[in-house]
């Protein structure tokens, strides 16, 4: 961690992020949101985990490749003791790269997001009191997210999953292309370090929302897709100027397909590309080096309700 602007006061950004925020001219205004990160979670945050169904993971396997990945559960499935850690009890898909990566003291991130309230909450930290089907995560940082590019879904059945076909590959099929292409939501993972030791390393996961189009592939193993205005915190983005390597989920809500893909990032700062889409500040390209597509895997469904009204501003790829 830095001082912050030269003031004495430890910064809750690293280097990256910090980059980051330099280059899209919101260093000030990250700095004053950044009070909002803590090291541990108020009851607000504790009651909004205590109550979700659904926990997004962020996570990095044995070869240092981040995945994100979806927990599930009745109501309950997570609790909080005390302000500092979550205890979490799920049993992970068959086939998901969760499965593989949990060790004992992995930097793991976390987010609560409640699709019928737009509501969400990030935790990152580390795993501890790993046993079958449970484990715990001490809270590192704990922070709050606006509801912006969420769209409302409403959890409709609890069909068990099948966990049928699974499909394992380095290219985008026609079966992922069709998830990717119809997509309005999606998921990323990310892993920094600066090089400092323990304290300076950690794993995020992120929401991304937009119309539906708005990931664009390009050949069989490239996606791109537009970089709206968020809170300026730009975790995502300061993890990737510091480590390349990051994961995308995308879920299909109606149908319980997941599609996980692990690969490499970067940034597009500028240029007739992102001039040309309305309301991207940026682009992102990804190279897919992996994916895994888990068919009719998932063991609840939603039905979609609206779309998030800032969308009605952001432009298309046409």
């Amino acid at each position: 961690m830095d001082d912050a602007e030269g003031t004495g006061e430890t910064s809750p950004f690293h280097a990256g992020e910090q980059e980051a925020q330099e280059r899209a001219g919101v260093r000030d205004r990250a700095e004053r949101a950044g009070g909002m990160i803590r090291d541990h979670m108020p009851e607000q945050h504790r009651d909004f985990f205590a109550q979700l169904e659904t926990l997004f993971v962020g996570h990095v396997d044995q070869q240092g490749r981040p995945w994100a990945s979806l927990l599930t559960g009745e109501s309950g499935f997570i609790a909080s003791d005390d302000p500092t850690q979550l205890q979490i009890q799920a049993d992970i898909l068959e086939g998901d790269p969760l499965r593989d990566s949990l060790q004992e003291g992995m930097d793991v991130g976390l987010l609560g997001l409640e699709f019928h309230s737009r509501r969400r909450n990030r935790m990152n930290g580390k795993l501890h009191s790993l046993r079958p089907g449970a484990f715990g995560v001490k809270v590192a940082q704990s922070f709050g997210n606006c509801p912006r590019f969420i769209q409302t879904r409403h959890l409709v059945a609890r069909t068990g999953g099948r966990s049928g076909k699974q499909t394992r590959a380095r290219v985008i099929g026609s079966a992922q292309r069709r998830l990717i292409e119809q997509a309005d939501t999606f998921f990323i993972a990310t892993q920094f370090s600066e090089g400092k030791g323990e304290a300076a390393e950690g794993v995020d996961v992120s929401h991304r929302g937009g119309k539906p189009g708005f990931l664009r592939i390009d050949g069989d193993a490239q996606i791109l897709w537009p970089d709206f205005r968020g809170n300026a915190l730009f975790n995502t983005i300061g993890n990737i100027l510091l480590n390349p390597r990051c994961g995308l989920l995308l879920v299909d809500f109606e149908g319980g397909d997941l599609l996980y893909m692990t690969g490499r990032a970067e940034v597009i700062w500028d240029g007739p590309e992102v001039e040309a889409f309305d309301a991207a500040e940026r682009l992102m390209r990804f190279s897919v080096e992996e994916l895994i597509h888990l068919e009719d895997a998932l063991p609840v469904k939603w039905e979609f309700q609206s779309y998030s009204r800032v969308l009605e501003k952001t432009g298309s790829w046409e």
